[in-house]
């Protein structure tokens, strides 16, 4: 039996499979896409995130292509490049429309291979790096606790959460833990914003990591988390023998 109470945890190894390599899949393609290309392929561009702007030189999905006007960094003001991912090579097309598709692609925040920018910024790397490794320990410690915030907290050791749920703070946990796996990317981006502070690409990566585990290990959880693999609710083996119970006017458990 396992530490959930089913006899087998195979639903979870697989979701956190798909997870990791998908993410995995991903973050080589970005340092793969560019040695696929041509050198000087893609250089000093800069797109906008949620947006097609280099699918072609002109018409639709061109703006990264048409507006050459000059922006102002620091003391120094230059035009953009642009790029036409649709007469790539297929491999390269698909990664550099995702990256153009869901990235700003702002040349200063990215890296450069093959004379090639990648087709995501560096925070964005990081996230995907992070994505990978919480899909890696799902694998390994996920496990299906009925609801998608216990099935989240079933990573942490157990001897951590007898007092969690010995006195039901499931939920500030849970909380708390997305919070502190958020802070630090959200504190690097927004005072970037705000102020004129200016990140560094490292800084980037760093704070990407622990914001893309805890989405990783979230999207994991969603598909894991299922109530129907229980008889009931108090079927479910939660850390230091608590049980599931029915929610009272005053109390709720769940």
């Amino acid at each position: 039996m396992e530490r959930n109470g089913l006899t087998d945890r195979r639903r979870e190894v697989m979701i956190g499979r798909w997870v990791l390599g998908i993410s995995g899949f991903l973050v080589l393609s970005f340092f793969l896409a560019p040695l696929t290309l041509e050198p000087g392929t893609v250089q000093n561009v800069e797109g906008r995130a949620n947006v097609i702007d280099f699918y072609s030189q002109d018409g639709s999905g061109s703006y990264g292509n048409l507006v050459k006007s000059n922006h102002s960094h620091g003391e120094d003001s230059h035009g953009h490049q642009g790029y036409v991912w649709s007469e790539m090579n297929p491999y390269g097309a698909v990664i550099y429309a995702f990256g153009d598709l869901n990235c700003h692609q702002k040349h200063e925040r990215s890296l450069e291979f093959n004379e090639n920018q990648t087709p995501f910024c560096t925070r964005d790397l990081g996230i995907f790096f992070g994505l990978f490794l919480g899909g890696l320990l799902f694998t390994q410690r996920g496990w299906n606790r009925w609801t998608v915030k216990d099935t989240c907290l079933s990573l942490l050791p157990s001897s951590w959460l007898i007092s969690v749920y010995a006195n039901n703070r499931r939920l500030i946990t849970w909380l708390g833990v997305g919070i502190v796996l958020c802070s630090p990317m959200l504190f690097d981006g927004f005072y970037q914003l705000l102020t004129g502070y200016e990140s560094t690409n490292f800084k980037r990566v760093a704070t990407g990591i622990p914001f893309g585990f805890g989405l990783g290990v979230l999207m994991c959880s969603m598909f894991a988390s299922r109530a129907d693999a229980f008889s009931g609710a108090g079927e479910v083996l939660l850390p230091g023998n608590s049980r599931f119970t029915l929610a009272s006017s005053q109390d709720e458990s769940e």
